[in-house]
């Protein structure tokens, strides 16, 4: 029998775990071939492609950003191999069974929830070992009728065959992220995640796991990210997979991992501060909401005061990057308490702060009780919601807004210093800044065309420029440090106009020449000659004082900026005085 595995990731560096999991259940009986496509991929390259295979059953592994897609090549795939048995699985088709086989009459069979042991059990029914009836968690269409097996006894994890040791993988390890658990189920009960609905927590066999991640790293795995939905939550197999993770890391390698903030204790963060490599780990910490009625409502128990106990512990070791999440739309959580969740958060400086809007989630408790609520929503996958009871669609657009500037001019860190000054001296609090700015950028038409850095720099100027209270050219001056801070060469092209005329330049080398130390003691050293200083030298007019501001304070002073770049490390800068 020939089986076949597929599913259309979210992007090419993205692996599924899913069929892997299942291919190693499945054997040594079967031997199911994996194939991965992206969502971006055309149904009918997809088509032809799976169509060459000449599978007998296929199986699609399905979530909410692929089921779409993933329907459109069902169809063109039945219509060409009508005689195929087609299987879905996964967390998008395992809640609301009765609608998706009423919906897509293309489907064969669904397996609900953990597949290794129904799948192969379908396995051996669709060989003719044993009769349908045996087969546990499935369900599937019989004379118009809705058919559903009871779900099988929990698998022992620890029983399970390793995913990672199929030869196909190897050349790949290294150019995508590898995906690894070691428990499954969460023991908390948000009611707009899925993994409430497994209660309590599995693990898997930990000296195999050890042994797994030992295979990944030797074979060329650059970043190896833990699945487990709270990786913490036993404090004493934390403390032994990072002390492993620390003791026999390769060099180069990353491992991701979801963490509950405010049940990691202090002496747990110090160890990691004092014990790991930096950028060894990446910690995703799910905020959510910091508003008090909003967690009770969604059954979500977090004790905020410790969650930023954390994340300034972390941030202050300066060893681990950390990613948060909020989510805008949760019940009871207006425009106004969205803003204030946002400042509370944003405080810390995370390096990545992502803002995600609400998604009902078929089989979560928030999309039972949706009318409670007052929830309207997109029914078709992700489920995001258009509006509640206390947030309109306008309101909505307008975080959308705030939310693009956010991933553009924090989370890409291309100018912090800018930023940083802005939300602090700028604007009344960080959200009004990313808000203002957002809305100005949909105005302007600026998220239907594309942008360059450079681009970045210039529409930033010209929002700032209609905002009366901004000192412009103090902004200017450290969105000038910001730019040329990231450049290893003097740019061919520079964004913004003003600059120094020849004879000024002439006179700042003449000056430096007579004594080097005006722009500091690493550019003394490096002796200078004339063709190198016009070479490599960049000077503009500027607007504060440089030594200041490397120490943390920002002060005017007018003057001029030396920057003199070098290959391979950061520009050299000092501000500089001409005699009057």
């Amino acid at each position: 029998m020939n089986i076949v595995l597929t599913t259309l990731n979210a992007k090419y560096i993205h692996t599924n775990l899913a069929l892997r999991c299942l291919k190693a259940a499945a054997q040594p009986e079967f031997d199911p071939t994996i194939v991965e496509y992206t969502i971006k991929d055309p149904a009918f390259n997809i088509v032809s492609d799976l169509y060459q295979y000449k599978p007998d059953v296929i199986g699609f592994s399905c979530y909410i950003w692929n089921i779409e897609e993933t329907i459109r090549v069902i169809r063109m795939l039945r219509a060409v191999s009508p005689n195929i048995k087609i299987v879905l699985g996964g967390p998008e088709v395992s809640y609301d069974v009765h609608e998706w086989l009423r919906r897509v009459e293309e489907i064969d069979f669904i397996v609900m929830g953990e597949g290794e042991f129904s799948f192969k059990k379908l396995l051996e029914h669709l060989q003719g070992d044993i009769p349908l009836e045996e087969v546990p968690g499935i369900c599937y269409l019989q004379d118009g009728q809705v058919k559903i097996h009871a779900q099988p006894a929990k698998i022992d994890l620890r029983e399970l065959p390793s995913p990672f040791r199929f030869k196909e993988d190897l050349p790949h390890l290294g150019k995508r992220i590898q995906y690894i658990e070691t428990s499954r189920g969460c023991p908390f009960s948000c009611q707009f995640c899925l993994s409430s609905i497994e209660v309590g927590v599995r693990y898997f066999n930990r000296e195999k796991i050890k042994d797994d991640i030992r295979y990944l790293m030797a074979n060329g795995a650059k970043t190896i990210k833990f699945v487990d939905r709270t990786f913490n939550i036993s404090r004493s197999y934390a403390m032994e997979m990072f002390q492993f993770l620390i003791d026999e890391h390769v060099p180069g390698v990353v491992f991701q991992f979801e963490i509950t903030a405010d049940i990691m204790r202090p002496e747990v963060i110090q160890f990691l501060n004092d014990n790991a490599p930096k950028g060894l780990f990446r910690f995703e910490i799910g905020v959510q909401s910091t508003n008090d009625l909003t967690n009770e409502l969604v059954k979500r128990r977090q004790n905020f005061e410790k969650l930023k106990r954390t994340v300034t512990m972390v941030k202050e070791g300066g060893k681990i990057d950390q990613h948060l999440d909020l989510i805008a739309g949760l019940p009871e959580e207006d425009y106004n308490s969205f803003r204030q969740t946002f400042n509370d958060v944003f405080a810390m400086r995370p390096e990545e702060l992502q803002l995600g809007f609400l998604k009902l989630l078929r089989g979560t408790g928030l999309r039972i009780e949706a009318e409670k609520y007052g929830y309207t929503y997109v029914d078709v996958a992700p489920y995001e919601i258009f509006a509640n009871n206390v947030l309109t669609f306008d309101e909505i657009i307008r975080i959308k807004h705030a939310e693009d500037v956010l991933e553009k001019y924090w989370n890409d860190h291309r100018m912090d210093n800018t930023v940083e000054y802005l939300v602090t001296e700028g604007f009344e609090t960080p959200f009004d800044f990313f808000q203002n700015f957002g809305t100005y950028w949909e105005e302007k038409g600026w998220s239907r065309i594309g942008h360059q850095l450079e681009d970045l720099f210039r529409r930033l100027e010209e929002f700032l420029a209609t905002q009366s209270h901004i000192n412009l050219p103090v902004v200017r001056s450290l969105m000038q440090l910001d730019y040329l801070a990231r450049q290893q060469f003097q740019p061919r092209k520079l964004w913004w106009d003003e600059r120094v005329s020849s004879s000024e330049q002439k006179e700042i080398f003449t000056m430096l020449k007579e004594n080097p130390l005006l722009a500091g003691e690493e550019y003394a050293e490096l002796n200078v000659t004339e063709k190198d200083f016009y070479k490599h030298s960049l000077l503009v007019p500027f607007a504060i004082d440089y030594a200041k501001f490397a120490n943390g304070e920002i002060v005017e002073s007018k003057g001029i900026l030396l920057t003199y770049f070098r290959n391979g490390k950061t520009p050299i800068f000092a501000t500089l005085q001409l005699k009057p």
